[in-house]
């Protein structure tokens, strides 16, 4: 087939450019179709890359050799690790970034790659040939033939922006969204669903009395977010926390009515933990106030995101509110807050390896499978880029299943789970966090992304030195001694002994690397290391034993998952089966027994069922 590029991907957000990138460092060329070439990767909501949850995927995607976590790092302009004062399985990592140099960066980037072509235009319908996608036909006619195609519309597909009593046909303000892709995907018999998001007003901070508000300051020693990035010092731009008042509720409470999320204008599913102002004081009735976190949008700018004052309401409602919002009493209003209602294809319709079922060489990654963030973007983006070309070269997909990575966490939860409301990834949906950890990734996947050519090989062996000697390091902690008298504070916990090694004190509550260093000056070849070699064996150490509980249960969780279920395996022979699990089980399509049992509603009579049925189908064809 002739073709003008291996692989097309449909949208420049943070899906399209990992997927686009990934196919690049695999040797493809790639074309990304989008309607401005100069936004790629713009920051349509908040300007911050991370948090809970959000940062052990950007570690993952940058241990896949992904950029978002280099171009945070390089254009961020205040860092933060969150939960520090819990265990090590919830410290996370989160950034504010220059909106605009964020998305120059990337753009420059993504210039620079010898096999990536930027198409400008809009896609209006997918080409196939039966049931194999042959490339994308523009809104204008121009057909871009490929061998796979990569989908990562954001919130453009289908694309209904909401302000008041307005309704405004876009993807994102001020640019139009694509309504005939959608008629083409229901053409090819996908069925389509409806969510909405929302952003808030964008505020003059010029006009903000910062003084009246709580200074949240950036962390120092910066903690960045990619092992590629050179250690940068400079003066971090400070956050502030404000909070509304009770004038504030009175002003919308008494205009539920003029929101199109109560009037009945806006009827589909939005983010359950981004709820919009209106939506807080509705199912929070009790509370009379709630935070609102000042943003900075860049250094060159005095544009500021209030997050936490996301809103629908119409203009002037959205300036009386947010001036009755502490320090906001005179701010002046650069943009107005919206929301968004946009199409997306419900995730039963897509297999792990995020291949849709109806079309071959057709990828779904981002808002279209029912997430939401930019982080879960890029991580389904960079999947999706792998494995269109690894469809391309007839190989077998790259699938990483819950206990391997956050990633694999999120796309396990898509295929097995109906998304009837945006997904958002927290430490909380991993049963195995512990082992998923954001100072782990590259342990976790570098190897793989060795193996499809993602990374440099001097990058993969010079990360095999950093583990040997974090492994040289728990050696040494494990044999050198402080003497008791020494410890200062700490020697109330050690009065039987003399002297304990720098292990035990790793184990004791409260006492990191920080607490110790003063203590390590005689431990040979420590304290020359880095900061990221003491860390990782300070955390081995203090949760050796859960570490190793949890690796029983990865074990036993592995032995399920090991049971695949071939994908012509016919569920309507298996006699026995409920008839709603043989519709769940027709309707997902497991790819394990293990998958299997984490449908919704599938009990473990079903599952039993069906592993008994699996075995006599693998001894009938063997």
């Amino acid at each position: 087939m002739s073709v003008d590029f291996d692989l097309i991907v449909i949208g420049g957000g943070h899906a399209g450019v990992e997927a686009a990138l990934a196919a690049v460092r695999m040797g493809r060329s790639t074309a990304i179709v989008t309607m401005d070439p100069e936004r790629l990767a713009l920051m349509s909501c908040n300007p911050a890359i991370g948090g809970i949850g959000k940062s052990q995927l950007v570690k993952e995607v940058d241990a896949l050799g992904g950029i978002m976590g280099e171009a945070i790092d390089a254009t961020g302009i205040q860092f933060r690790r969150l939960n520090l004062s819990r265990g090590a399985a919830v410290w996370s990592t989160r950034a504010q970034a220059d909106r605009r140099f964020y998305n120059q960066y990337i753009v420059d980037y993504c210039k620079r790659q010898n096999k990536l072509t930027i198409v400008e235009g809009l896609a209006g319908l997918i080409m196939h040939e039966q049931d194999r996608v042959i490339g994308v036909r523009l809104e204008d006619g121009t057909p871009v033939r490929s061998r796979a195609v990569v989908v990562a519309t954001g919130t453009f597909l289908g694309g209904l922006i909401h302000i008041g009593e307005k309704k405004i046909k876009a993807g994102r303000f001020g640019e139009p969204a694509a309504y005939r892709l959608s008629d083409s995907f229901r053409e090819l018999g996908f069925e389509l669903g409806r969510l909405k998001t929302g952003t808030p007003p964008r505020l003059d901070g010029d006009t903000i009395d910062w003084s009246r508000c709580e200074l949240q300051p950036g962390e120092d020693p910066i903690p960045f977010f990619s092992y590629r990035s050179a250690y940068r010092q400079f003066e971090q731009t400070p956050c502030y926390l404000t909070s509304t008042t009770a004038r504030t509720k009175e002003i919308i409470v008494a205009n539920y009515r003029r929101s199109p999320i109560f009037s009945g204008q806006i009827t589909s599913s939005g983010p359950r933990y981004c709820p919009s102002i209106e939506d807080k004081f509705f199912r929070f009735a009790d509370k009379s106030t709630h935070h609102v976190f000042l943003e900075p949008e860049g250094n060159g700018t005095s544009e500021v995101y209030p997050n936490g004052f996301s809103t629908a309401l119409p203009e002037d409602v959205q300036a009386e509110a947010i001036r009755t919002v502490v320090g906001l009493e005179n701010v002046r209003i650069t943009r107005p807050g919206y929301a968004v209602e946009y199409d997306y294809c419900p995730t039963y319709q897509i297999k792990q390896s995020l291949e849709t079922r109806r079309l071959s060489g057709l990828f779904f990654a981002g808002q279209i499978n029912g997430t939401s963030g930019y982080e879960e973007a890029a991580a389904q983006g960079i999947m999706a880029g792998i494995n269109a070309v690894l469809f391309i070269e007839q190989a077998e997909p790259f699938l990483l299943d819950r206990s391997e990575a956050y990633i694999g966490v999120m796309i396990d939860d898509l295929t097995t789970r109906s998304t009837t409301e945006p997904y958002r990834m927290f430490t909380s949906r991993s049963e195995y966090r512990l082992a998923l950890r954001e100072d782990n990734a590259r342990d976790r996947l570098f190897g793989y992304a060795r193996k499809y050519g993602l990374i440099p090989d001097a990058d993969f062996h010079a990360f095999k030195a950093t583990q040997q000697a974090t492994t040289e390091t728990i050696k040494r902690f494990s044999k050198a001694r402080v003497r008791v008298s020494e410890l200062g504070g700490l020697a109330d916990r050690f009065t039987k002994f003399e002297s304990v090694t720098i292990e035990t004190l790793l184990k004791q509550p409260n006492v990191g690397i920080p607490e110790i260093l003063p203590h390590l000056k005689s431990v040979e070849s420590v304290t020359s290391s880095s900061p990221e070699i003491l860390e990782r064996a300070a955390i081995t150490i203090k949760y050796q034993g859960y570490i190793d509980k949890q690796a029983r249960e990865i074990a036993q969780f592995k032995k399920l998952e090991h049971e695949r279920i071939p994908e012509e395996f016919s569920y309507q022979v298996v006699t026995g089966l409920r008839n709603e699990a043989r519709e769940k089980f027709a309707r997902y399509r497991p790819g394990s027994i293990g998958q299997a049992g984490r449908i919704e509603g599938i009990t473990p009579g079903d599952v039993a069922v069906l592993s008994v049925h699996l075995k006599r189908f693998k001894s009938a064809v063997a």
